[in-house]
């Protein structure tokens, strides 16, 4: 029989613990990048239950009908190329200085695909139609990591973003399958050059370490073992290929089993484990829940192996799960809200969504971003971002406050020295300032805190609030001095 866990219960709001606007605010921050008032407006309608249909409907797609419609700009971008096929003919009948010429040439143009890539998932976190699916893509971005420093085809790392966002809420079996094949993940842990004649073992460790099973669950026998069912896959271009001379044919034992295993082998192997849907099943907790209940914790209070049971008795599809998460008793438990210290797209991208602004040129925003510590596309390593208490710090504290402001129509009070800090002062917000709640001051504050902050603040913080209007709550310039301070508050860094 699956195991339960109380907290994993479905929450059932009751007249002492509504469902109420702060809760439906939780839910779209969580779930998403925060909402408007109008949406928050939607999911107090739509309830707990109805507000997480509402949020999961996003179609699945297969990682091969990957769309051409939606695509970085790379138009403006002089020698960028289409595909590999068009970098062997640009490259054919040239001599060598030329190609060499060429090959800076593709580089610079290369850096710049980058950029414009690295803009277009932006734009689509904060307007896309399908929050939740992007917040997923986000969350295994950081968790099936490559990063634009070592992988230098943009192309590539959009193609492996759109596969991920693509298996995003499907069957996690089929999506390190998938992971495994891609050209960027061959690429940047080194499986393209994995020959039977000399094994390397970096995907192996990974694919087990960070993954899908955790350190200490295997061992550096079951690594070697899994590093030779890996050889021979690697990629050509843009597609991936097997290159049968290059695989090691021999009898391999792993996790005790002995065969002629492949890749595929091994990762069904992997996901037989009660081991592997615990990991998975905590990593949706923490990213959604709480990311400060470690594994020793959820495993001793019964929490992982109720995650996990949930994820294998769906087979491995993660919607099952998903939804569990987001009805939970643990999700709209007071002791989870307002314990997740907003990541640095968390903060900008809800920013702008929370204020429906137009995001800031793409040059300023990743100014901001480079400055508080996370890039989309470039991550530190291979274990992705820290996050949690490594996002603040005595010099990113001053940034992410400076952008929240200056997001909301503030400048850089002070000149940093800073080149990202300073131009983060040469723009102004683009708030709707207009007060939905009239002349009374406290109804002005309390409208905005909630949306912003949907968690108790202090009834002294509020005064400052109000005090901050001047007496003018109907007022568009005072209602925006109110916002600036309120989302520069330290509450304001959490979700």
């Amino acid at each position: 029989m699956p195991r339960t866990h109380p907290t994993l219960l479905p929450y059932k709001p009751t007249p002492a613990d509504p469902f109420d606007r702060g809760k439906a605010a939780h839910l779209l921050n969580r779930a998403g990048w925060g909402g408007t008032s109008e949406e928050i407006d939607r999911v107090l309608a739509l309830g707990p239950d109805g507000a997480a249909d509402w949020l999961m409907d996003f179609p699945d797609a297969n990682a091969d009908e990957i769309s051409k419609s939606d695509l970085p700009d790379f138009s403006a971008i002089e020698s960028y190329p289409k595909n590999f096929n068009e970098i062997r003919k640009m490259m054919a009948g040239k001599t060598e200085k030329e190609r060499k010429e060429l090959r800076q040439k593709l580089m610079q143009a290369n850096r710049e695909a980058m950029g414009a890539t690295g803009a277009w998932w932006l734009k689509r976190l904060a307007y896309g139609p399908y929050p939740l699916h992007e917040k997923l893509t986000f969350l295994w971005h950081g968790h099936f990591t490559t990063s634009a420093r070592d992988e230098r085809s943009a192309l590539l790392m959009w193609q492996q973003n759109e596969t991920i966002r693509h298996n995003a809420a499907g069957n996690f079996g089929s999506f390190v399958k998938q992971i495994s094949r891609d050209p960027a993940m061959l690429d940047y842990l080194n499986n393209s050059q994995n020959r039977k004649a000399r094994p390397n073992e970096n995907y192996a460790r990974e694919l087990m370490e960070l993954f899908t099973l955790g350190i200490g669950k295997y061992t550096e026998n079951d690594i070697k073992e899994a590093a030779r069912a890996f050889t021979g896959w690697a990629h050509d271009g843009d597609d991936f290929i097997f290159r049968k001379y290059d695989h090691d044919n021999g009898e391999k034992v792993f996790f005790g089993r002995r065969g002629n295993f492949d890749g595929d082998d091994v990762i069904d192997i992997i996901l037989q484990t009660d081991a592997c849907a615990q990991y998975i099943g905590l990593k949706f907790y923490n990213w959604f829940i709480n990311e400060n209940v470690d594994g020793t914790t959820a495993f001793s209070t019964g929490l992982s192996p109720a995650l996990g049971d949930r994820l294998k008795e769906s087979n491995y599809e993660m919607r099952p799960l998903l939804r569990t998460i987001l009805t939970s008793r643990a999700f709209y438990d007071p002791a989870n809200r307002g314990v997740q210290i907003k990541s640095p797209v968390q903060l900008t991208v809800g920013t702008v969504r929370m204020l429906d602004l137009e995001l800031p040129p793409p040059r300023l925003l990743r100014g901001a971003l480079e400055q508080m510590g996370q890039i989309p596309f470039d991550p530190p390593n291979v274990k992705g971002w820290p996050g949690g208490h490594m996002w603040i710090n005595t010099s990113t504290l001053f940034v992410r406050q400076n952008t929240a402001v200056w997001l909301a129509g503030g400048a850089s009070p002070i000149a940093t020295g800073k080149p990202a800090l300073d131009r983060i002062a040469e723009r102004r917000g683009q708030v709707n300032f207009v007060p939905q709640a009239g002349n009374d001051a406290q109804a002005v504050v309390d409208q905005w805190v909630e949306r912003l902050i949907p968690r108790p603040v202090s009834d002294e913080k509020k005064q400052v609030l109000i005090d901050a209007l001047g007496g003018k709550p109907n007022r568009p310039d005072a209602v925006k001095r109110m916002i600036q301070l309120i989302v520069s508050m330290p509450e304001y860094q959490l979700c």
